[in-house]
């Protein structure tokens, strides 16, 4: 199948006791059997519920991978790749990526003897200059939050492969119409679905694809132990979104191009971070690796106080200030405060997120309509 009708129908049937076309909720905790361990493939809605493996079958496809798995969150996925390791291993990690991996790696697992390693992973002698004896997995976002850094996959690809780590992508911000890691060499794609996936902001969820049988047990095994589950009306909510994934980032990207043209024009704008400039250190990259730019993008004003900022994240009236990123709607973030500030000051400023730093997640409304918007805001 070709990309826009595989969003559709990929992994999904009719379900064949009634002929619905859209995959039923299963609402059930449990499932009556015939005797002692005796049943018709679930027994336990934590282990498995069908409504759950429609759901995971059709993740799988859209990153071209054999195997996917959801979780309660993105949060639980990230959580659930790192309990593959043990005390003493090693994590290589970009220093640019959304706040709340870093809490988890530097918060959590640094407690349990995971050592976190953060560099420039655009620079991907880096990451090779980064690897020990201990390497067990290299983690990349990319493009990045916030920054719209971009990460070469491939050629991270190599480095994990020799190094005899796991590579793992995190996948948000391109999502699976825009860029898919398992066609790189990824080892694992990770997604916070709960953003395009999704894609109408009323749902929480992770996902993770992969292709190897071994490592499709170990992370199903964490997954049924740890209990970190989607519930089966949240996985409807997702295959749901995922059927209008294509036309809904068509429509992000058109409009992302427009918005990040027009404040890269504004005399009030210092910097515009957006991977679709020709002029973005990552766009060769990108374009190589990437079918289109998104909709995700950052920017500073040439006033950079917090105040300035603030005035604009609050003067929006089509933007909504909010938390997230992926929905229809649009919405403006300020990463210092809110989706980065787990991360000390320090470190932000010395990776290049400043105070004043404004987040967009474009979304789908009239162009026009965003533009007007963000021109009375900034004045």
């Amino acid at each position: 199948m070709k990309l826009n009708t595989k969003i559709i129908h990929a992994g999904i049937k009719p379900d064949p006791s009634t002929g619905a076309i859209m995959t039923p909720i299963f609402q059930t905790s449990t499932f009556v059997q015939s005797g002692p361990n005796q049943h018709q493939g679930y027994d336990y809605s934590r282990a498995g519920n069908p409504t759950r493996t429609a759901l995971e079958q059709s993740l799988a496809a859209l990153e071209n991978a054999q195997h996917g798995l959801a979780f309660s969150s993105g949060v639980a996925a990230t959580e659930t790749v790192i309990k593959l390791l043990k005390p003493g291993d090693e994590v290589i990690a970009a220093n640019d990526m959304y706040g709340g991996t870093y809490r988890l790696f530097s918060k959590i697992w640094e407690g349990f003897g995971i050592r976190f390693i953060y560099t420039d992973t655009t620079h991907t002698e880096n990451i090779a200059h980064a690897v020990t004896a201990n390497t067990k997995l290299i983690w990349i976002e990319t493009p990045t939050n916030p920054l719209m850094n971009i990460t070469d996959i491939a050629a991270v690809a190599e480095i994990a492969k020799k190094a005899g780590a796991l590579l793992c992508v995190d996948n948000t911000f391109a999502s699976p119409y825009l860029q898919n890691p398992m066609d790189l060499g990824a080892d694992i794609v990770m997604h916070s679905a709960t953003k395009y996936l999704g894609g109408h902001s009323d749902v929480v969820m992770g996902a993770l694809m992969f292709n190897s049988d071994e490592l499709r047990e170990r992370l199903f095994f964490i997954q049924k132990s740890s209990g970190a589950v989607p519930g089966p009306m949240d996985c409807f909510l997702v295959l749901r979104g995922i059927k209008t994934l294509h036309v809904r980032l068509q429509r992000h990207c058109e409009n992302g191009k427009k918005i990040a043209a027009f404040l890269a024009a504004s005399e009030k704008v210092k910097k515009v971070y957006w991977c679709g400039f020709e002029d973005q250190p990552g766009y060769a990259v990108a374009k190589k690796q990437m079918r289109d730019f998104g909709g995700m993008m950052s920017f500073e004003l040439k006033d950079d106080s917090i105040e300035a900022a603030t005035r604009v994240l609050t003067a929006t009236k089509v933007f909504a200030l909010a938390e997230s990123l992926g929905g229809v709607e649009s919405l403006i973030n300020h990463p210092a405060s809110m989706t980065h500030a787990s991360i000390p000051r320090e470190e932000r400023i010395k990776n290049g997120l400043s105070d004043a730093l404004i987040r967009l997640s474009v979304g789908i409304e009239d162009a026009d309509d965003l533009i007007e918007d963000l021109r009375q805001a900034i004045g």
